[in-house]
């Protein structure tokens, strides 16, 4: 929450239980800078994409998410509702 930035090979997975667009929900209060927001329902297909700027409002997807990609506004055009998103777990 107090970065000055992001790294555009970096990223935060969250995830829910269950596909939700309430749940999914996220708020840009107190960041610092904006993010690239990509929904992902619960086989990883993306349901929606979204800059979300700086300190302004809440964001929630068009479709049910049950996955949120928040990642740098450089991987913006990397991703496009329909496609799906390999996701590798990492310890």
């Amino acid at each position: 929450m107090f970065q000055r930035s992001l790294s555009p090979d970096f990223g935060l997975l969250l995830a829910d239980s269950m596909e939700s667009r309430i749940n999914s929900a996220i708020h840009m209060f107190f960041m610092n800078f904006n993010l690239a927001v990509i929904w992902l329902d619960k086989k990883f297909y993306v349901v929606d994409v979204q800059i979300a700027r700086k300190g302004y409002g809440l964001y929630s997807p068009l479709a049910p998410a049950q996955y949120t990609l928040e990642t740098s506004v450089q991987n913006f055009d990397f991703f496009h509702p329909g496609d799906q998103v390999k996701v590798i777990y990492v310890d």
